[in-house]
This record gives C-alpha cells, structure tokens and sequence, in this order.
C-alpha cells in the first residue's frame, strides 16, 4: 500500500462527513473509491466504507480518515480530488477529475 497525496485528495468536508457516517454505523473512518464501468458517460465513481485495507490500494489519509483507492481505478482518477458538497439539490460526494473529459449532469459517471 503506498501513500501517494499527489494522486488523489480528500477535502476536509468530505473527510468530515465520511467521519460522521463511519461512527454512526461504528465503522472505521475508511471511504473506498473505485471505478466500474457504466453510467451515462462510460465509467461511474462507486464510493462505500471499507472494511479493510487491500495489498492493491493507494490510502491518503485527511483528518483521521483514510481514502482508498484500487491501484486499477487510480489510473483513472490520478490527481482528482474528493469533496463532499451539499447544495438545492442535495448532498453527495463529488469527484473532481481532471482527467475527464466529460461527465453527466449529476456528477456521478465520466469519459476519458
């Protein structure tokens, strides 16, 4: 597992609230990202608390929580940024990709 912070980010809202969803369900402090192809674009961003710590993952540690990301999908988010962002039309964690080249109106799926 290397620790990379140039590859990928984690702001400190979305450490926050990954923070407070984990000691709610009494889960480590632990947001995997990952990549799956689908959604409207061609790839979608899946996020979920993990359970453990892969020999493949690249963690990038904010606040006291750890982002992980599988070395497979980093490829396709290498130096995004993970916020979490509550507005009109709800809350949700959003990834800001510089390597997409385009994404859908919700923010959730992306091509390259």
């Amino acid at each position: 597992m290397a620790t990379l912070a140039s590859d990928i980010d984690l702001t400190p809202a979305a450490a926050a609230r990954v923070a407070a969803i984990a000691a709610r369900q009494g889960k480590a402090a632990r947001l995997r990202l990952s990549v799956e192809g689908g959604g409207c674009a061609g790839f979608q961003y899946v996020f979920g608390l993990a359970d453990s710590v892969e020999a493949d993952d690249i963690a990038v540690t904010r606040d006291g929580v750890t982002l992980l990301v599988d070395s497979t999908s980093l490829d396709l988010v290498r130096g995004a940024s993970v916020d979490y962002v509550e507005s009109l039309g709800g809350a949700a964690f959003r990834v800001e990709n510089p390597q997409a080249a385009s994404g859908c109106g919700c923010g959730t799926s992306f091509s390259i």
